[in-house]
């Protein structure tokens, strides 16, 4: 299948490793122009120097002014952007009781607020151009709640409530606005979470991972290019008629239609 996603310019925040790098890298693998971004610097231009075309850019988007300056690099390395991919680390695990006001705003920022000023930054041009792509990366704690992460559950809750509502307002200007949620996909922020269940539960780390897998009907964790791909058909022209949508990539874990 031809994308048409040759010479499309896609900006991918958090994306350095796991999830966000191997959507950049799938991009990049069907001619798009890409553009990294993370707190890791030199881990974004390295990664960066290593695709086709693409830019690597430091960024922390929990500054002030923050995804207006990501956006302007962006767009002075490639022109307008037609892909935005909103991905983003999860904040801290714990239980519906055990946070504050203030890590609730924090999640809030992290997953909601700076993505909602990103597609607030791009939206505009694509409606102009008639052609867009934003694809939220969420969690399958949108449809059903994680337990212990509550407030990822929370935030991201919120953004898919956004991307939602956003739908019917650009759809006829071309732009597509849908979510992949994953499940439990072989990460680094993966690994930290059976790290920490393994510490509450006072087992090894390994076995924790085999509990949790033993719980996906795949039998095993999804790897990020599996999740990637899915990602790069909804950026392509292949999905011009998929909107507003909201597709699983977690090997069966989730139990509902």
């Amino acid at each position: 299948m031809d994308t048409g996603l040759k010479g499309k310019t896609a900006l991918i925040p958090g994306s350095t490793s796991g999830i966000g790098l191997a959507i950049a890298r799938a991009l990049d693998a069907e001619g798009a122009n890409v553009v990294l971004s993370g707190r890791r610097g030199d881990r974004a231009r390295a990664e960066a120097d290593a695709l086709t075309s693409a830019a690597g850019v430091e960024i922390d988007l929990a500054e002030a002014g923050a995804a207006e300056r990501l956006v302007d690099q962006a767009t002075a390395e490639f022109g307008d952007i037609d892909i935005l991919v909103l991905n983003s680390g999860g904040p801290p695990p714990g239980n519906a009781t055990e946070f504050d006001d203030e890590k609730l705003r924090a999640a809030l920022e992290q997953l909601l607020i700076q993505q909602r000023r990103m597609v607030d930054l791009v939206l505009p041009r694509m409606r102009e151009r008639n052609w867009g792509r934003i694809v939220g990366v969420g969690s399958s704690g949108v449809q059903q709640p994680i337990p212990g992460l509550a407030l990822s559950n929370i935030a991201r809750a919120g953004i898919a409530a956004y991307l939602k509502s956003l739908t019917s307002v650009v759809a006829a200007d071309g732009v597509t606005v849908n979510m992949v949620l994953p499940g439990r996909i072989d990460t680094e922020r993966v690994a930290q979470l059976d790290s920490a269940a393994a510490q509450r539960q006072g087992i090894e780390a390994a076995e924790a991972r085999a509990r949790s897998e033993a719980t996906i009907p795949a039998g095993r964790y999804g790897r990020p290019d599996e999740f990637a791909a899915l990602v790069t058909f909804l950026c392509g022209n292949g999905a011009s008629y998929v909107n507003g949508e909201q597709i699983r990539c977690d090997g069966g874990l989730v139990g509902s239609y």
